[in-house]
């Protein structure tokens, strides 16, 4: 493969995720307060708001393999979608309809997910530039990042969250339609037979499942109410707005230099590595509740959960037959969506009685450490 295709791949990957999940996911985070602070919602509303996302996320990790549609084709309408949903969000102050546009974003930031990391992560690898893989899951940090810094000058000029949904859903849709053209054969025009589909089947690993799944659901507490929870603190948005970007930040830098980290220590390594780290972020705001200490547990948790993401989809390509690696990412992916839809309505719950957060993210942590342990004995290859 030439290297304007090989690196043709990687910008679209990267762009691909930054919308779908950087922006389709994560718009939402930064632009919680700003609903908040408009009278629209509040925090249990909010919590529901997200869960709702999620159980679309898991509802997208499900369907992704029997979706009737070939990848490329879907790939577009997913991206297409999550740039309509995002205007759609600024369109409306109706609760019912939120609900069921964070829904829609979340099946379609699944399918994205699902379809960039099996196939664009497949296709560097097989040109024998692996070392591209993590420019690709950069894409998240890099979309929370422009999203963050975006949510923090709409702040200082003083628009509304409806006006920030609908100028961020108009830019992304504008992206996403040049993007869109350029996908090309790197992803399928169509669907394989049945028969290749259910050809090779790869036993499950359930630790790296589990794993997952718990990593889901500690990281989301603070990818939700991390902006939230440095407000309560300082109510200046020029200070409790930069959390937001910073997590991105973090997010945008970690996965390329975690691939150097990957020439010498397997998946499984740098996977525990980074839920050690990301239980240690979850607990400085309970141990020094101070804005220093949200900004530095944005840097552990944002510096980490690409990390985990990009080397979950990796291992999933080591253990599992060719044609059996879209199955196990989904299931990994459901697993990981399933963590997130526990996360908010629990931490909404507890904050309802307790007005804090402090019990939910001591109760994630522990969670990653005890399901990060296991990896570290199973060991595993390259």
């Amino acid at each position: 493969m030439p290297p304007s295709s090989v690196f043709r791949i990687a910008f679209i990957g990267l762009v691909s995720l930054a919308l779908a999940v950087g922006i389709g996911r994560f718009a939402y985070t930064p632009l919680l307060p700003m609903m908040r602070a408009d009278g629209l919602l509040g925090i249990p509303e909010g919590g529901v708001i997200a869960s709702v996302h999620f159980l679309g996320y898991l509802i997208g990790a499900m369907t992704v393999a029997k979706v009737p549609c070939p990848p490329r084709a879907l790939l577009r309408l997913s991206l297409a979608a999550i740039g309509a949903g995002t205007i759609g969000m600024g369109m409306t102050d109706s609760f019912p309809a939120w609900l069921a546009l964070r829904g829609l974003n979340g099946v379609c930031s699944a399918w994205v997910l699902v379809l960039i990391s099996s196939h664009y992560v497949r296709s560097l690898a097989e040109s024998g530039r692996a070392d591209l893989q993590g420019w690709i899951f950069a894409g998240v940090g890099a979309g929370i990042a422009v999203t963050g810094l975006a949510c923090l000058a709409f702040m200082t000029m003083g628009a509304g969250s409806a006006t920030s949904w609908q100028v961020t859903g108009i830019v992304s849709l504008a992206i996403i339609g040049a993007i869109c053209l350029a996908i090309g054969p790197e992803v399928p025009a169509s669907r394989p037979p049945a028969a290749q589909r259910n050809a090779e089947r790869s036993p499950l690993d359930w630790k790296i499942v589990i794993a997952y799944g718990a990593m889901g659901a500690g990281y989301v507490i603070p990818a939700t109410y991390l902006p939230v929870m440095a407000r309560e603190i300082v109510s200046d948005p020029l200070v409790f707005g930069w959390t937001w970007p910073v997590f991105g930040a973090a997010a945008f830098v970690s996965t390329i230099f975690a691939a150097r980290f990957q020439q010498r220590y397997t998946n499984r390594q740098v996977w525990v590595a980074g839920q050690s780290v990301m239980a240690a972020g979850l607990l400085l705001p309970v141990l020094y509740p101070h804005i220093l200490a949200i900004i530095a547990a944005g840097l552990c948790v944002g510096g980490t959960f690409m990390i985990i993401t990009m080397t979950g989809m990796k291992e999933a390509h080591r253990i599992a037959a060719p044609s059996d690696v879209l199955r196990h990412i989904a299931i990994m992916t459901a697993s990981f969506a399933t963590g997130q839809i526990v996360g908010p309505i629990f931490a909404s719950a507890i904050y309802d009685e307790t007005q804090s957060f402090s019990a939910a993210l001591s109760i994630a942590a522990a969670a990653l450490i005890v399901t990060a342990a296991p990896l570290m004995r199973a060991g595993a290859g390259k």
